[in-house]
């Protein structure tokens, strides 16, 4: 009775390896599929990128005259000559550029002009400002009064309650 169980085993164990080693090559399998595209993908981005360093590595050529230019007549075109063209990606690109430049420089300035310090030193340079301006109005009223009083004592027009003081 105790004759089967031994092949039994073997047979359960040598079925449950087949088994193991089919899913260890389909995994394989899987993996090694992944990895070509993997390199695949990565071949085209390489030979992407080098076409993008060889065309911004030579300049693009200008059509431009090698004679010198004076304006003298500004506003007047010469006969027979067009105005220069500006491709329109690169005219897109430049708008751009300006754009986000102006719209960075406003953001950047009024996150400045926000911040808590510097409202409050804003707030405490406006204190003082009035603080001093408030002084110099009193200093210039007392010697506008101290000058009217001595004009008014040069003429002669002292009243009697100016004297008995």
């Amino acid at each position: 009775m105790q004759d089967w169980m031994l092949p039994a085993v073997a047979v359960a164990l040598a079925l449950l390896a087949v088994g193991l080693a089919g899913a260890l090559h389909r995994s394989r399998a899987r993996t090694d599929d992944a990895l070509a595209v993997a390199r695949a993908e990565s071949a085209a981005l390489r030979a992407q990128l080098d076409a993008l360093e060889q065309r911004l590595a030579r300049p693009a050529p200008l059509a431009v005259d090698e004679s010198e230019y004076v304006i003298t007549h500004l506003g007047e075109e010469e006969p027979g000559a067009e105005p220069a063209r500006i491709e329109t990606a690169l005219f897109a690109d430049l708008v751009l550029r300006e754009s986000v430049v102006k719209v960075a420089a406003l953001a950047h300035g009024l996150r400045r002009a926000l911040d808590p310090e510097t409202r409050n030193r804003i707030r405490f340079e406006m204190r003082r400002e009035v603080r001093r301006a408030r002084k110099q109005r009193r200093a210039d009223a007392r010697q506008a009064r101290r000058e009217w009083e001595a004009r008014r004592r040069a003429a002669g027009d002292v009243d009697d309650e100016d004297n008995a003081a």
